[in-house]
């Protein structure tokens, strides 16, 4: 079996190539992929080569965890059946590449167990499944507390808002510097850092994956207050002791999603509680992979880039 895939050969070297599959294992599902998302924190690493290494790393690889798609082959007792809608999060099924993560692909075999049906309705909005469940885990995680703060108003801080929101919590503040991200906040106030003097909140989740700025934020803390690194850094954390010691301030870090996560995001998105909408701002055909990708790591603008399978043969 082939596939035509997006490759990473390199640091910025990306392209649509033809791929031989591995052989099924019996218990594989095979789906055809609709659209795939460039996810803007870890892919980017990825492509300017700053990905800290982990076991698996190394090019080149498949990117991309978050893609939907039609199973078109599966086997009685799978719990899925030809035809129905899924989220996918990636695929270790290539020779010659790496599946990291391996979603960006036209096809994909992976155990039924690693997909989630969804309703064909979501179409291209059923990428961001994988990063609402993040958002989610950050959010109910062991001892968590709602923000009223928020550090960054791109895709991941605003579905951290809006599911702050959607949990019943007050409204929360969102700090962005970026005026091109100022803007399409739903129930909540994004605000510039400099015009807020607040130093007494509770939550502080940094949602920007920049971790320079971990002394400013400790500084707004309330007296036991926390401060959680919804990002992916790629650089060390410091901060002063000192500010953190007078305030006995906490750390957290939150991990990537569980499948409770994807299971309570995906009622909440059927309920209407929780909105995807505004959320994709642009998309290409897989042909156009490598502008594709130079596009969402460079254009601030870009919240989140869809890549269009359906037409690749």
């Amino acid at each position: 079996m082939e596939t035509h895939a997006v490759v990473l050969a390199g640091p910025g070297n990306i392209s649509l190539c033809d791929l031989e599959l591995t052989e099924k294992a019996s218990n594989d599902v095979v789906v055809e992929t609709r659209y795939s998302g460039i996810s803007t924190g870890t892919e980017k690493l990825f492509w300017t080569g700053d990905m800290p290494s982990f076991p698996g790393m190394g090019y080149p690889l498949v990117p991309g965890y978050e893609a939907v798609g039609e199973v078109v082959e599966a086997k009685s007792g799978q719990g899925l059946v030809v035809g129905d809608h899924v989220f996918i999060p990636g695929g270790t099924c290539y020779q010659g590449a790496r599946g990291l993560f391996g979603a960006a692909s036209k096809r994909i075999h992976t155990s039924a167990d690693r997909l989630t049906k969804i309703d064909r309705a979501f179409e291209a909005q059923g990428v961001l499944l994988a990063l609402a469940a993040t958002a989610h885990h950050a959010l109910t995680g062991p001892n968590a507390t709602l923000p009223d703060l928020i550090i960054g108003h791109g895709i991941l801080g605003r579905l951290l808002a809006r599911l702050t929101v959607a949990l019943g919590a007050p409204s929360p503040v969102i700090h962005e510097i970026n005026p091109d991200r100022a803007h399409g906040a739903q129930g909540y106030q994004v605000v510039h850092p400099d015009q807020d003097p607040r130093r007494d909140y509770r939550s502080i989740y940094d949602a920007s994956g920049h971790g320079a700025g971990l002394d400013g934020l400790i500084g707004r803390l309330i007296r036991g207050g926390e401060v959680v690194l919804a990002g992916f850094y790629a650089a060390p954390l410091q901060f002063a002791f000192a500010p953190a010691f007078m305030r006995e301030a906490r750390l957290r870090v939150a991990a990537e999603w569980s499948p409770e996560d994807m299971i309570a995001v995906r009622r909440l998105l059927e309920s209407g509680t929780l909105s995807l909408d505004g959320l994709l701002t642009h998309h290409k055909h897989a042909s156009d992979a490598p502008h594709a990708y130079a596009q969402a790591f460079s254009d601030d603008r870009c919240l989140k880039m869809i890549l269009d399978w359906r037409t690749v043969s």
